[in-house]
């Protein structure tokens, strides 16, 4: 596997990532932000950010999986979430654990959780990006 995670001595352990991400490998792949679009781009769990979380990290996976990747691949993500208050960290992070059992792995990369004003639609709730590294 071309990443190694590590939480470092000196820095908080947190249960969703871990703070540092090593890579070994030589290509990098970068994901375009996921949006909580079906096949057909439809809207899915509108007004749901659980179910929009879920989505995106589905999405992404679906991404990584077309390029010979997986979430054990991945070195960063980045999720940007409209409005952010610290109030919606428990459908955040339903989201990622509904993802997580499905996809049978638990994305725990270095991640970035932005709030931001809006996003390219109305109905979408959070975009998830990632960046990962493979042999």
């Amino acid at each position: 596997m071309a990443i190694t995670l590590v939480n470092p001595d000196g820095l908080p352990e947190i249960d969703v990532y871990r703070q540092v991400s090593v890579s070994t490998g030589s290509r990098l792949v970068f994901v375009a932000g996921q949006v909580a679009w079906d096949a057909d781009g439809a809207v899915v769990g509108e007004g749901d950010l659980a179910a929009q979380v879920e989505r995106c990290y589905l999405n992404v996976a679906t991404a990584l999986a077309g390029v010979g990747a997986s979430f054990a691949d991945v070195a960063k993500l980045n999720v940007h979430v409209v409005d952010w208050t610290p109030d919606k960290m428990p459908l955040l992070l339903e989201g990622i654990g509904r993802a997580a059992a499905k996809l049978g792995v638990t994305p725990a990369p270095p991640a970035t959780l932005l709030g931001v004003a809006a996003l390219d639609v109305p109905e979408h709730l959070v975009e998830v990006e990632a960046t990962a590294v493979l042999d």
